[in-house]
């Protein structure tokens, strides 16, 4: 019953079978198959069908909670036995692309310490393509970047999509003129500070601003956030940061707003984790690329 169990709470939290067996690697019959069986071995009814949506029923609740405190006591296990340090401790390596370094990776290793804090996270970083080679040649155990890979000795799972987002010291001069939602348009000449070359944001900005024929007044090209966010008010400049990145806290310790461009929303982009597939991970590597996936479809 484990197995069924761990099948069904991966089902509830990517809230689709389609979604679930690809994570699983399982064909979607099968995957049917096995909560069938689970319903038939506990005796009741875990989903009830509402139009094209799988909704929990009570005792699906109930069944789910139980399944993930099973999947936390299996996942220590886990780690206990296939330690190679100290007993009782393991060790992941994640590969992170720039920009996922400073959206992603920060969430995702709080999660990771919180619930196992007996877990050394290492991590190692590098644009796109690097952090691609590093999982197939098994030198990082998984990676987290910023679009979808296509590589056949890869698995790629979808976490969640992204677009970018005018951000503006509170008080600029284009604020006052457009309170409202701006136009694509009102970028051009827009004295802005952009992220350095070679990351997917500063690519798909590029793409914009030659979509829309725009030309932004570029004081500076950084290729970190933080130091960005420092220096907006100084440069009295604008800048397009991933939606993923921006918080209220963030906005109000800096004294930004943000600004719709309904446009902005054209430069959607799929953050996603890569790994080498079940047969070349260890147990609890395995475990951690599901956690990580169920941890994501919970924040959505």
């Amino acid at each position: 019953m484990l197995e069924e169990l761990h099948f069904f709470a991966t089902v509830v939290e990517q809230s689709s079978l389609n979604k679930a067996s690809t994570l699983l690697n399982l064909s979607q019959p099968a995957l049917s198959r096995k909560l069938a069986k689970l319903e038939e071995d506990l005796g009741v009814l875990l989903f009830r069908r509402v139009g094209k949506r799988l909704e929990l029923t009570r005792v699906g609740q109930l069944t789910y909670d139980y399944a993930l405190e099973t999947r936390r006591r299996h996942f220590r296990f886990l780690q206990t036995i296939s330690g190679d340090g100290a007993p009782g401790r393991t060790s992941i390596l994640i590969g992170a692309s720039l920009t996922t370094l400073q959206t992603t990776l920060p969430d995702l290793i709080q999660m990771m310490t919180e619930s196992h804090p007996e877990v050394d996270i290492k991590a190692v970083t590098g644009k796109t393509h690097e952090i691609v080679s590093l999982v197939r040649d098994s030198k990082a155990d998984i990676g987290i970047v910023a679009s979808r890979i296509d590589d056949p000795a890869l698995f790629c799972v979808p976490l969640f999509d992204d677009h970018l987002e005018l951000a503006l010291p509170r008080g600029h001069y284009v604020t006052d003129a457009a309170p409202g939602a701006m136009s694509i348009a009102d970028l051009n000449g827009l004295p802005m500070i952009l992220f350095a070359k070679g990351t997917w944001y500063r690519i798909l900005t590029d793409e914009l601003f030659a979509k829309y024929e725009l030309k932004p007044d570029v004081r500076m090209e950084i290729d970190s956030f933080e130091a960005i966010l420092r220096l907006m008010h100084t440069c009295r400049a604008g800048t397009l940061l991933p939606k993923s990145y921006i918080r209220d806290r963030l906005l109000e310790d800096n004294d930004l707003t943000v600004v719709p461009v309904r446009e902005l929303e054209e430069t959607k982009r799929t953050t996603s984790l890569i790994h080498p597939g079940p047969d070349r991970m260890n147990p609890s590597v395995k475990l951690w690329v599901e956690a990580i996936a169920a941890f994501f479809a919970r924040g959505k």
